[in-house]
């Protein structure tokens, strides 16, 4: 079989490659490869069961049509500042251009109009003031919100329209290397049961997102593409009462601290705010079970989650970031038997773990009821860790009770985007005929970014002679 286009993976990075393409009238063939399912068919087992069944060949909350974004909380960063290192390959100014162009489709799709972080000047200021004196940077980010179960009807016409333009839709097989002869890349090979499936193609689009990440790291060793070993993020995610986040959640929504707590001085942040939202569990290949966070538009909790994350970065002649972030979730989940582990605040100062009993006398209920309360210490590396309950006290001074003794971390919160690819500025790799685009690229980190870069990688082969 013979494309002019093929994407291995339905994430929002492979998404808007086709979807551009087609809205600007290529009519080359293309062929999106995705080793999960349609979202019609993306179910999860816990919605009856009420724990993770750890299920085979792969989480449906990771991996299908759309790729982790749509059973994720679905939030939509419209600022370049947020989002990864791409504006720093294609300028800022044109960053922000393509990300006011990418949410007016968004909006076609069926987005929520509204947009967080926008107003509540004042009140804003006032958050900022605290940040500056506790050394944090808040920045400001307008913050579109799907929510989980919009996003998947969302995606879901979104896999129709592309349906209905021509576009190839290949599910249940999974890609398991490339075809790169004399430096050229001239299509993959797919997995088809016991056979290998040859899918020849001018041009091919790598885009597997963070699941993919380890994937493509050991393809670009196999293959000499050129790229670097990056950042990894290690951290927790923190659940406490809405009431504690009330303000922030008002006004911001979604409040994105920096800071570079002593002594180490490593950079860690806030990611993914979900008001009124829940922790959830995602699995990944290696029966490596991370934690996450999702908010609804309609489902409610009482409690509001966010990660911290730590950013790791390492020298010569280290160059696994992901082996090394994988180690650690792997001793995490050995701890809780399969699962992810849950601490009390206070019993991390005081040296303790935390016992299940103490949990349920909370005013803080944990909103992952399958979490197992123990000692994520006896995992976590003493810098990450040490990091963490720094920047904790400090989040503490902008949001008063941040650290209270019954706030909860939950582990392991893992982010797989370490490895960048090099890339020139029309997102071509050292192998010709290749690109690589989003969260396993490197260069994105979370929706909107992926998706524009899908954009602009749609563009370019627009540009090209049909």
């Amino acid at each position: 079989m013979k494309y002019n286009v093929v994407i291995v993976g339905a994430g929002p990075a492979g998404i808007f490659t086709a979807l551009e393409m087609r809205k600007r009238g290529s009519q080359k063939s293309i062929l999106i490869i995705e080793k999960g399912q349609p979202v019609e068919k993306r179910t999860c087992p816990k919605i009856v069961t009420k724990k993770c069944m750890n299920c085979k060949p792969y989480c449906h909350i990771t991996t299908g049509f759309s790729g982790a974004g749509a059973f994720s909380d679905g939030k939509l960063s419209l600022s370049c500042e947020v989002g990864g290192d791409l504006p720093g390959l294609i300028g800022e100014d044109f960053a922000q251009e393509l990300i006011d162009y990418t949410d007016g489709i968004y909006l076609d799709f069926g987005a929520d109009e509204h947009v967080e972080g926008v107003s509540a000047d004042e009140e804003v200021k006032a958050i900022r003031k605290r940040a500056i004196k506790a050394g944090l940077k808040l920045v400001d980010c307008p913050i579109r919100h799907l929510g989980t179960e919009k996003a998947q009807q969302l995606y879901l016409d979104i896999e129709h329209w592309l349906q209905e333009h021509g576009v190839d839709l290949c599910f249940g097989r999974e890609c398991n290397d490339l075809l790169i002869e004399n430096g050229v890349c001239k299509g993959v090979f797919l997995q088809n049961g016991a056979e290998t499936e040859t899918i020849y193609a001018d041009e091919v689009v790598v885009a597997t997102g963070r699941r993919g990440a380890d994937w493509l790291e050991k393809l670009c060793s196999e293959h000499g593409i050129e790229h670097k070993a990056g950042t990894v993020d290690i951290g927790v995610r923190v659940e406490c009462r809405n009431e504690v986040m009330e303000t922030v959640n008002k006004a911001l929504y979604e409040s994105k601290l920096i800071g570079y707590p002593k002594p180490f001085k490593n950079k860690v942040r806030t990611f993914c705010q979900n008001p009124g939202g829940f922790v959830s569990q995602e699995n990944y290949d290696n029966d490596l079970a991370v934690v996450n966070g999702h908010s609804f538009k309609e489902k409610k909790s009482d409690n509001t989650n966010v990660a911290i994350l730590c950013s790791h970065n390492f020298n010569n002649p280290f160059n696994q970031p992901i082996e090394y972030a994988q180690k650690v979730g792997e001793l995490t989940n050995m701890l809780g038997a399969g699962h992810i582990l849950v601490q009390r605040y206070g019993d991390i100062l005081d040296g303790k773990r935390t016992w299940q009993k103490e949990l349920a006398q909370s005013n803080l209920r944990p909103t992952l009821p399958d979490a197992v309360a123990g000692d994520i210490t006896a995992a976590m590396p003493y810098r990450a860790m040490t990091n963490i309950i720094n920047f904790i006290q400090a989040v503490d001074y902008v949001v008063p009770g941040f650290a209270s003794y019954e706030t909860l971390l939950y582990s392991p919160e893992l982010k797989f985007y370490s490895n960048k690819i090099d890339m020139d500025v029309d997102l071509n790799t050292s192998v010709k005929g290749l690109h690589c685009l989003g969260d396993s690229s490197g260069w994105t980190r979370g929706l909107m970014m992926a998706s524009i870069m899908g954009v602009l990688m749609g563009r370019k082969f627009s540009e090209e002679n049909e």
